[in-house]
C-alpha cells in the first residue's frame, strides 16, 4: 500500500537557509529506506509509517534545537487510490488490523508509552480524515479516545486536535493515529502543523 508525506519546514530566522540545510541532513540515515524527493515547495517522503514519522521528527527536532521558532507542515496519506503501490512502503493492510477498535487503542497507547523523549518541547495540531468507509465516525471517535489518553492531548479545536509535549511522544501519537485508525485498506490522510519555540505562546504540557 502507498504511504507518504509532503513535508515543508519553516524556520522563522534570518538564517533559515542554513537551518533548513542542516536539518535536511537528519534525513540521511533514512535515504536507503525511504524515497525522498525535494523541490522548492516541499519534500516528499515515501515509505512505511514508522520511518515516515521518525524522519519527520528528526528533521523537525534538528531545526527546533537551534532555538528559533520552527514550524513543520505536512500532508500525510496512505491507501490513496490515485497512487500506485510502492514496495518501499512495506505495508500489509491486513497486518494487525483484525484487532478490535479497543485493542487498537491499547496498542497505540503502548506504542506512545514506549517512545523515547527527544528533549524538545513541541506543540502540534492535526486533523484525521478517514475516507471510503461507512464506519468512519466510529474510527474517528476511537482515535479521539486514544488521543485523550495519550499523555500529550491538549484540547480539541475547531477542525483539529491540539497536542503538546515532547516531540518524541507527539510524533508517535500522530503516527499511531495515522496507522491504527481507519479502514485497513482504505484511504486515510492527515493534515499536520507542528511548532516549537513560538514567541507568542508557551509550549503546552510535557
Amino acid at each position: 500500500m502507498f504511504s507518504g508525506a509532503q513535508v515543508s519546514l519553516y524556520p522563522m530566522s534570518g538564517d533559515f537557509v542554513g537551518i533548513i540545510l542542516d536539518a535536511v541532513k537528519a534525513l540521511d540515515p533514512y535515504r536507503d529506506r525511504l524515497r525522498i524527493e525535494t523541490d522548492d515547495i516541499s519534500t516528499l517522503l515515501v515509505g512505511p509509517p514508522d520511518l515516515l514519522f521518525a524522519a519527520m521528527r528528526d528533521l523537525f527536532v534538528t531545526a527546533a534545537r537551534t532555538g528559533k521558532h520552527c514550524v513543520l507542515s505536512a500532508a500525510v496519506s496512505r491507501g490513496c487510490p490515485g497512487e500506485p503501490d510502492d514496495a518501499i512502503c512495506g505495508i500489509n493492510p491486513s497486518a494487525g488490523r483484525t484487532e478490535s477498535l479497543a485493542d487498537r487503542i491499547s496498542a497505540a497507547l503502548a506504542a506512545v508509552e514506549a517512545t523515547a523523549d527527544t528533549g524538545q518541547p513541541t506543540a502540534a495540531q492535526f486533523s484525521l480524515y478517514v475516507m471510503g468507509t461507512g464506519t468512519h465516525m466510529e474510527e474517528i471517535y476511537g482515535c479521539i479516545d486514544f488521543l485523550k489518553r495519550s499523555g500529550v492531548f491538549d484540547r480539541s479545536k475547531n477542525f483539529c486536535t491540539r497536542l503538546g509535549g515532547d516531540a518524541g511522544a507527539v510524533f508517535a501519537t500522530i503516527r499511531e493515529a495515522f496507522y491504527r485508525f481507519g479502514d485497513a485498506e482504505g484511504h486515510v490522510t492527515l493534515d499536520i502543523t507542528i511548532s516549537a519555540n513560538s514567541p507568542t505562546k508557551p509550549e503546552t504540557k510535557r
